[in-house]
């Protein structure tokens, strides 16, 4: 009884920020639906299931993880999250690049079929000739896939074909976005693992650095995120170096006009090319070139821009994870096209400006908000796919 209400409390404060959140904020520029009062239900008192049906909407071709529950492994394998966040927390000081790598990782893994652990499959439904989402040309560039297998490999060991790959990712984005500064936000489990891997879709529908703003909100909206998640989850760059390669069509070949995109300032048009020099491949067909490129070499390379070294010296950033991402595109000096596209729309500019105006507060809460939302994205759950016991391969009969 006694850890029932310690349990039950515990799950109350990690929900209060998340809750206050859904408040009208700064940046609104029309009504929203409000959700229904009852935002998150506690009434199963043995599990404390955590029922998000009713705090945030979804597209109703969605499953919106109202399976999932709060501590799912509790009683199958506690030490479960522990051995997942201090496997996480050594690799951080080993590489502090992890963090962004993992949360890039997580967000085209559920962008994609949904948290579903599929981007991590080397192989299709037990075909090792059919080709997986790690080989569509959006994903050549992601890493983080060894480090995923290093943590799934302790959670094995204490508890063999217990915990989902699907979980893993999820819980590995969450920790990798609290140790790189950001916010803490729940993440519910009891994920399961897709046994399917999805080429086409993840080749055609994965965000591209120079969609302009009209695909990327169309994008989003497919999956339930209105223009205010979107722009919120964009921040997500803030942490993170962006390698060259994204950015130098938008330097040398704009469009397939061998000159610069012209919306960039000339100032920063210099120093985007001193961290970038050309590379006479960027007068080549953007997808041959990018296809052409080794799985992750653009993030092992050196080469590159973050959103800090964006802003002007005498602009002042506190922490790694705050607003610098969004004071960056107010002063055109988005890194990338996709991004700096945002202030192309009258809705989606306003929200900019919402968040780089205030001590970040509104955009940490937000998205807190929308990460929780993303990691219940259209989930297996009970007997639906399975928990591979190597993240790499489907388990067959």
């Amino acid at each position: 009884m006694r850890r029932s209400c310690i349990n039950l409390w515990i799950v109350v404060a990690l929900f209060v920020p998340v809750l206050l959140s859904l408040r009208s904020r700064r940046g609104e520029t029309q009504t929203q639906t409000t959700p229904s009062s009852s935002s998150a239900s506690f009434s199963d008192s043995s599990s404390f299931s955590v029922k998000l049906a009713n705090t945030f909407q979804f597209n109703q071709r969605i499953r919106d993880g109202s399976n999932l529950e709060y501590d799912f492994y509790k009683d199958t394998c506690p030490q479960a999250e522990g051995i997942v966040r201090s496997a996480l927390t050594r690799i951080y000081f080993d590489h502090r690049d992890v963090a962004p790598a993992l949360l890039r990782l997580f967000f085209h893994d559920c962008f994609i079929q949904g948290c579903d652990a599929s981007l991590l499959l080397d192989e299709n439904d037990g075909n090792s000739n059919s080709s997986v989402e790690k080989q569509a040309v959006p994903n050549q560039t992601l890493r983080g896939f060894d480090k995923i297998d290093l943590i799934k490999e302790e959670v094995e060991q204490a508890c063999p074909g217990v915990v989902s790959c699907a979980d893993i990712v999820s819980l590995a984005a969450r920790d990798s976005v609290l140790l790189a500064g950001g916010p803490f936000y729940p993440v519910l489990t009891g994920r399961r693992d897709n046994h399917q891997s999805f080429f086409e879709e993840a080749t055609d529908q994965i965000p591209r650095p120079d969609d302009n703003v009209t695909r990327t909100l169309h994008l989003f909206n497919l999956r339930g995120f209105n223009a205010r998640e979107t722009v919120s989850l964009l921040g997500g760059h803030n942490i993170g170096k962006i390698g060259c390669d994204f950015i130098q069509q938008r330097l040398y070949n704009f469009q397939d006009t061998r000159q610069p995109d012209p919306s960039i300032p000339p100032d920063f048009l210099r120093q985007m090319r001193l961290n970038c020099p050309n590379n006479s491949n960027t007068n080549n067909n953007k997808d041959e070139f990018m296809t052409s490129k080794p799985m992750s070499s653009v993030f092992h390379s050196k080469s590159g821009m973050s959103y800090m070294q964006a802003l002007s010296s005498s602009v002042s950033s506190g922490s790694t994870f705050d607003t610098h991402y969004y004071q960056s595109l107010l002063r055109g000096r988005g890194l990338l096209f996709a991004d700096q596209q945002l202030m192309a729309e009258d809705k989606t500019a306003k929200l900019v400006s919402a968040y780089a105006s205030d001590d970040g507060s509104t955009f940490r809460m937000d998205f807190a908000r929308v990460m929780l939302k993303m990691s219940n994205l259209d989930v297996l759950t009970g007997l639906q796919g399975q928990v591979r016991l190597n993240c790499s391969r489907p388990v067959t009969s």
